[in-house]
């Protein structure tokens, strides 16, 4: 019974893998479509294609470790984590200010297809 489970298990994890694989390269070539378009909203056979951009911050760790107020923060941390932060500046452990130069703000594309 478990052989059989742990053998779909594996299957399905390749499957998971090539599905991955095949949606990336579909993104990919929609949103350079898209870019070479000039546009970042279409319509096409049914379906709404819109394209996102969104700013995520990086954090250098050495550098966030240095701004940090005390070591017992950055143990709460243990390494940068975005959303973690976020929560503690919210919770005024740490201020925006004091962190300002320890990360590089990327865009992001994101891809939304939905039906019409």
């Amino acid at each position: 019974m478990v052989d059989k489970k742990v053998k779909r298990y594996y299957q399905l994890k390749q499957k998971h893998k090539e599905i991955e694989q095949e949606l990336t390269e579909l993104r990919n070539d929609i949103t350079t479509y898209c870019t070479e378009q000039g546009v970042s909203e279409l319509e096409v056979g049914g379906h709404r294609v819109k394209i996102v951009f969104q700013e995520r911050k990086e954090y250098d760790d050495s550098k966030l470790y240095e701004a940090l107020p005390d070591s017992e923060v950055w143990r709460m941390l243990s390494k940068s984590d975005s959303s973690k932060i976020t929560s503690l500046i919210k919770l005024n452990v740490i201020s925006e200010e004091k962190i300002k130069d320890t990360f590089t703000v990327k865009t992001v594309m994101l891809l939304h297809v939905d039906k019409k």
